[in-house]
């Protein structure tokens, strides 16, 4: 075999290993990615629920794409408000944590300072976290840190911290 031949074989040998190399490290780091707190996309949510405090839950329900309070008397929702909440569904976990690993009065979930159920799906909302502006919420037995922007807001349209 001629020199340029053989240089030309290691070099496409060495492209092949890096490219090889790059795709394991791009599987990689997508397998190690937290993804989102439920797998369920928001405009797939169709019935919601939200307690926040001791107050007691509000139910919601999606008919023909407008959200209704279905609490006593039918009523139509805010739908922005709502669909805020059935976005929670897809917030990008910061990182999970098994419910094992924490003392959940220590991070406000005994008892939950917020419960949404979404399909079904519980989420209990904690404390705001010592780290920066992330919340601790319970998803079974795990725990996730999510933005604090995920968190639900009651439906006086008000801004209040969940945790006063």
């Amino acid at each position: 075999m001629r020199r340029a031949a053989r240089q030309r074989l290691g070099w496409a040998v060495a492209v092949l290993v890096l490219l090889a190399l790059a795709a394991w490290q791009w599987r990689s780091d997508a397998s190690a990615e937290p993804g989102s707190v439920l797998d369920l996309a928001p405009e797939q949510v169709t019935h919601i629920a939200l307690r926040i405090g001791g107050a007691p839950a509000l139910h919601y329900a999606r008919r023909d794409g407008q959200w209704w309070q279905t609490d006593g008397t039918p009523r139509r929702a805010d739908d922005g408000r709502l669909a805020e909440l059935a976005a929670t569904a897809a917030a990008p976990v910061l990182a999970w944590r098994a419910a094992a690993d924490f003392d959940p009065a220590k991070i406000g979930l005994a008892p939950p300072q917020a419960v949404l159920s979404l399909d079904g799906h519980t989420l209990e909302f904690g404390a705001t976290a010592a780290t920066g502006e992330q919340r601790y919420v319970r998803v079974g037995q795990r725990i996730a840190l999510l933005p604090e922007r995920y968190s639900p807001r009651p439906p006086t349209g008000k801004v209040r911290d969940l945790d006063r």
